[in-house]
């Protein structure tokens, strides 16, 4: 379902993002997408199986080899995962799928390209919201006022861009 109101719920109520396959690298998608969510106050959990062997961290964050892993680091701090945002290709999703499932989160988040109607209806029946083919970054800025920078209508009137969005 990806109707306006799921999406505007589903940016309100999942302040928490594990990003899967979220790059170090600040030209990719995956990076740019984090960062902007980050600096709009959500706190990205990095997950890169790599990154978490070599270096551990993107965006200042710890990363993680798993979301099983990095749902199991916020639980000991009291926290949890409420959105898995997957930059991963479509055949790779059945297994985050189930361990999206498996901790309890709100959310599974597929990427603009990305679609396993079987892992979707799988989430789905077990009580998440599931938005395929939808960059989060992209729909924030939309629903939320960021694009107004770029020139697109947010029926905000106004000669100065705001410091803070209207949300």
């Amino acid at each position: 379902m990806s109707d306006i109101q799921t999406l505007r719920t589903v940016l309100a109520e999942c302040p928490t993002i594990a990003v899967v396959g979220l790059s170090p690298q600040w030209h990719r998608p995956s990076f740019f997408a984090a960062k902007y969510m980050q600096s709009h106050g959500y706190h990205i959990v990095p997950v890169n199986p790599v990154v978490a062997r070599e270096t551990g961290e993107i965006l200042g964050e710890r990363c993680f080899a798993s979301v099983t892993e990095a749902a199991a680091a916020l639980a000991a701090q009291g926290r949890k995962i409420d959105m898995v945002d997957c930059f991963r290709k479509s055949e790779d999703i059945p297994p985050l799928a189930d361990e999206a499932i498996a901790i309890g989160t709100k959310c599974l988040w597929l990427q603009l390209g990305i679609f396993n109607e079987t892992a979707a209806q799988k989430a789905r029946h077990a009580g998440l919201t599931v938005i395929e083919d939808r960059c989060v970054k992209i729909e924030h800025a939309r629903l939320f006022g960021g694009l107004n920078w770029a020139g697109v209508n947010t029926r905000v009137i106004s000669a100065k861009r705001p410091h803070v969005l209207p949300y």
